[in-house]
């Protein structure tokens, strides 16, 4: 029995996917519940998931797109067990030994493709391409390393994986092309619209690191004893964040048409650098959440993002975003909007820098912080406010606590 494997459905919005990548080899044996694919939508990647063991046909090729119900694989349920042969570890490269063409070696061999670069051909596939009379050229233009399935992918021109498409420049020099995924193009396009249809505004601070650097080493490995996980930075700040959005709550409000949209909750969505770009999973109801808890759901989310687990719930919403280009090296930076989200607050790396401490110069390590704000709902006045009330809360972490007010005011009634 042949079972159809069709296109998961999305969400009600999402009426175009791709496949991503295929897990598992076309004609390969798959178990019960396998996951052979991964299917990339403008949003999310979602796993194609094996409901019968069998052997599997794939119908739907990498980058293709295509629209959820449509059939992108087939099991064979009736098709015999047939364990894989693990290939054997490829040997280091050595230098490239002419051989007569009548002769087919027990190793890949080399030869000099259209521009004087080197591509490799197994022997097998040789002997496909001396029937048919096709030379390395006539295969693709480019490819470092030709077998037996690509000949055949050419001849039958249904290739299972489309292999990189190279356009030749000047001088012989070669560039890549392959398909946008979904996601980029979605992000492209949000990207652009941000741009021409908000009015973009940053603000800038510096904040001392000092103290949250302190708390940091005093109490990590009790932390990482108790809750099984390090203490970062972002958590932090994510938290001064949920007490500064309840403080000035146009910085978590949005403008929908007309009117203005203002939660009487803090979703802070996080962005996440993956392998397949920029992610941006939520957490929910921060305001509600300590420090510790923070940490614990960004770990799970972002371990999410990185090995596409993601949901599309986990990553719909969000009523404010950070972002955090310091792990990258940036000093500083305009952070662009996530819409319908108007406000984002980058954060940067952190240098020893000389700073004046009651009369007395003296190095501190320094953060820049940059909000981006959308002019056309949030003032000056409540963007400034906000970014030195973050400044207050992470040189201050223990005012978190206390809602962001001053301990010794609370303490004496003030």
């Amino acid at each position: 029995m042949k079972l159809e494997i069709k296109i998961p459905s999305a969400g009600e919005s999402i009426t175009e996917v791709a496949i991503g990548n295929w897990l598992a080899e076309d004609g390969s044996w798959v178990d019960k519940d396998q996951e052979i694919a991964e299917v990339e939508t403008d949003k999310a990647t979602l796993p194609l998931i094996s409901p019968e063991s069998g052997v599997l046909k794939i119908l739907v090729k990498p980058g293709e797109k295509v629209q959820p119900g449509d059939i992108a694989c087939t099991i064979d349920t009736n098709a015999e067990f047939k364990p894989a042969v693990k290939p054997a570890a490829e040997k280091p490269e050595k230098r490239i030994i002419p051989v007569p063409e009548t002769e087919i070696p027990s190793a890949e061999i080399s030869r000099p493709a259209q521009g004087g670069s080197f591509v490799k051909v197994t022997p097998v596939a040789r002997q496909v391409m001396k029937q048919h009379n096709l030379d390395i050229d006539a295969i693709i233009q480019g490819l470092r390393k030709i077998t037996r399935q690509e000949v055949e992918m050419v001849l039958s021109n249904q290739a299972k994986t489309p292999p990189p498409v190279y356009t030749e420049l000047t001088a012989g020099r070669p560039v890549q092309k392959t398909p946008m995924s979904p996601l980029r193009r979605k992000l492209s396009k949000r990207l652009v619209s941000v741009k021409n249809e908000t009015a973009l505004l940053t603000t800038f601070n510096e904040v001392d690191m000092s103290g949250i650097q302190a708390l940091r080493k005093k109490n990590q490995a009790l932390f990482q004893e108790k809750h099984g996980q390090k203490l970062g930075l972002v958590s932090f700040f994510t938290k001064a964040c949920a007490e500064a959005l309840q403080l000035f709550p146009k910085v978590n409000s949005m403008i929908e048409a007309d009117d203005i949209i203002t939660p009487d909750f803090v979703d802070i969505a996080i962005a996440v650098q993956t392998d397949k770009g920029l992610m941006v999973p939520v957490i929910r109801n921060v305001h509600q959440l300590s420090v510790a808890g923070i940490e614990i759901t960004l770990a799970d989310l972002a371990q999410k993002a990185r090995t596409s687990k993601l949901t599309i719930e986990e990553m719909t919403g969000g009523t404010f975003t950070i972002t955090n280009g310091g792990v990258f090296g940036s000093m500083l930076s305009t952070p662009i909007l996530n819409p319908p989200q108007s406000a984002i607050l980058g954060m940067h790396n952190i240098v020893d820098r000389p700073v004046v401490v009651n009369g007395r110069i003296e190095i501190r390590p320094v953060m820049y912080l940059a909000l981006s704000y959308d002019h056309r709902l949030i003032d000056g006045r409540d963007s400034v406010s906000f970014l030195v009330k973050i400044k207050e809360l992470i040189e201050s972490p223990l005012k978190m606590v206390m809602e962001g007010a001053d301990p010794e005011k609370i303490l004496l009634d003030l």
